[in-house]
């Protein structure tokens, strides 16, 4: 095909594919679809686009694929009704919020034969994309350990302006489940895959000063041991602590590379000891890679360059008739690593054992499994969003938040 004609839900994330990426990639936005009508319609009539405020009614207009910017919680209902009309689809993290649901998101990809891209954008960093070239030419041998950090804080006001309403996935999601930044680029340096998860929560801070200015009622980060299918062990630590930071750490039995933690983050640091190296080698070797093609268009793009590779590769994908790298069974195992993870924390920590979602005899007896927190779906079973329990926000927090909302154009609860 020539171009690629894209519907996008969800007007802020998806914007920026609207904008800056698409048009690189042959591929022609023809509608949008969101609830916040003063922003969707003032998006669609700066980009002439056709705007919709009713999922099923945009799934009727003419497109070939589907970009689900919505919220963290609601994208494998959404992807599995774009595959059964028809539509390829690209996903924003979490490919699914329960394990249920990535059941059937990967039954429904499965059965619909159409395109499905995890849009996981952190492997296609600059240094991560070294990282991986390096790992697959074989200059840091055999996998054995790696480390994974998100590490995001935020001024209470950033907070608030990017989680409006009090119900607003940001303000309650478990920090487990914020896990993919931090695992999938030591999943696709290496090529291994989850299969133990171990999770360790740091609880709910009611003396965070910064924090009570939101209407936040989650904990504070979590740190998530996994073992992967090769043996290798792996930790990722993810969300809010303070010292914000992004980095990557894989350690072979030839060597080691990580990105740096200080000073230019996007340099590659790649560290062997001299009894596994010829004379004439580095020991050590600090450098700043470049992308492997289209540097440019990618440092434009967004997310260190992400934003332009996750979405090349679906297009690719859809051009070639190929499922891609980021598939739906890769998005399901590291969308549930967050949700194990979340369940072996509430059970002191215990190992919980992921699930083979692509033998259809053993995913099927997780089909009914829909074990979540989110507001107005958790049954009396269910987990709270923080270890502690249930927690409220404060009335300072909502009167702050709200003031923050008005300021955006949000007026809602």
């Amino acid at each position: 095909m020539d171009k690629i004609r894209v519907g996008v839900v969800g007007v802020g994330r998806g914007s920026s594919f609207a904008r800056r990426v698409g048009p690189y990639l042959d591929m022609e936005l023809v509608a949008l679809c969101d609830k916040w009508k003063e922003r969707l319609n003032a998006l669609g009539k700066d980009l002439n686009v056709t705007t919709y405020t009713d999922y099923d009614k945009f799934l009727e207009h003419d497109m070939d694929a589907v970009i689900l910017a919505n919220y963290f919680h609601e994208h494998a209902p959404f992807a599995i009704k774009a595959l059964n009309s028809g539509r390829h689809v690209m996903s924003e993290t979490s490919a699914c919020f329960t394990i249920g649901e990535g059941v059937a998101l990967v039954e429904a990809v499965e059965n619909s034969g159409k395109i499905y891209m995890f849009a996981e954008n952190y492997p296609f960093m600059l240094f991560n994309q070294e990282m991986r070239k390096l790992y697959q030419s074989g200059v840091v041998g055999e996998f054995q350990y790696g480390e994974g950090e998100y590490v995001h804080p935020m001024v209470a006001e950033s907070m608030n302006s990017i989680s409006p309403g009090i119900n607003h996935w940001r303000n309650w999601i478990p920090v487990t489940y914020y896990n993919t930044h931090s695992l999938a680029p030591v999943m696709c340096i290496t090529d291994t895959w989850p299969v133990k998860v171990n999770g360790f929560v740091i609880p709910y801070d009611p003396t965070d000063e910064n924090r009570q200015k939101t209407t936040r009622v989650n904990d504070v980060a979590s740190a998530i041991l996994v073992r992967m299918n090769n043996g290798a062990v792996v930790k990722l630590l993810q969300v809010s602590l303070r010292g914000h930071g992004v980095w990557v750490r894989i350690h072979g039995n030839k060597g080691l590379m990580e990105n740096l933690r200080h000073g230019d983050r996007q340099m590659v640091r790649l560290r062997r000891e001299p009894f596994d190296i010829g004379e004439n080698e580095e020991v050590e070797k600090i450098y700043k890679p470049e992308f492997p093609k289209e540097h440019e268009k990618a440092l434009e793009s967004g997310h260190g360059g992400g934003d332009y590779f996750v979405t090349y590769q679906f297009a690719e994908a859809i051009r070639k008739n190929q499922q891609p790298y980021l598939d739906v069974y890769r998005g399901v195992v590291m969308s549930s690593v967050g949700i194990l993870a979340y369940r072996s924390a509430l059970n002191d920590s215990n190992t919980v054992d992921m699930p083979d979602f692509k033998n259809k005899e053993e995913r099927s007896k997780y089909a009914d499994d829909h074990w979540n927190p989110a507001p107005g779906r958790r049954k009396e079973d269910d987990p709270w969003p923080s270890i502690t329990g249930e927690i409220k926000p404060t009335k300072e927090g909502l009167e702050y938040a709200r003031k923050v909302w008005d300021k955006i154009g949000y007026h809602g609860e």
